[in-house]
């Protein structure tokens, strides 16, 4: 048998799919989803977090809930945004943390759209603040439904393709 034949039979023929481009691409796309989404919760969270009588006023003019509901969500939310924005950047349950985002952010987009069908001059309080606001206009409510659902997109990447490299195993 001649030896270079059996050293160019050694020689693998595709490169193994966690080294594809494809993969690679992947990878990055699901990182920087993850460290956005990770941003996003933990700036929300903070500054529901830092102005607890906006937050419970912002909740409260959705008029979706009791007075008494709408205080819980308001102290509860916040909490749940921070904890969601440390377990992404962290790597920390990353596809129960993505998959609870894309529930919360469906059910955000539900809210304001639900404000909007209603009539009501609010501002979301998606990131402190809130509450009633004077010229709120359509664009406004479109805004922010179409800036959800650029957080949900997020949050379906991060489900889908969670990035595990520098992650804790949850």
């Amino acid at each position: 048998m001649n030896p270079a034949a059996h050293v160019e039979a050694a020689k693998p023929e595709f490169v193994p799919a966690k080294y594809d481009s494809r993969s690679i691409t992947l990878d990055v796309v699901s990182a920087l989803a993850r460290l956005a989404l990770a941003v996003v919760w933990l700036y929300s969270g903070w500054q529901k977090l830092s102005e607890p009588m906006a937050t419970r006023l912002a909740v409260r003019s959705y008029e979706l809930f009791s007075d008494d509901t709408a205080d819980l969500i308001a102290v509860v939310l916040p909490i749940g945004e921070l904890i969601l924005g440390v377990f992404l950047l962290i790597g920390l349950f990353l596809r129960f943390s993505a998959f609870i985002s894309l529930v919360l952010f469906l059910l955000f987009i539900a809210g304001i759209g639900s404000a909007w069908a209603r009539g009501l001059s609010i501002d979301c309080g998606c990131f402190g603040g809130g509450g009633a606001a004077e010229g709120v206009t359509w664009w406004s409510y479109l805004s922010e439904i179409l800036r959800d659902i650029a957080f949900l997109i997020l949050a379906w990447v991060v489900f889908r393709w969670p990035f595990r490299r520098f992650a804790l195993r949850g």
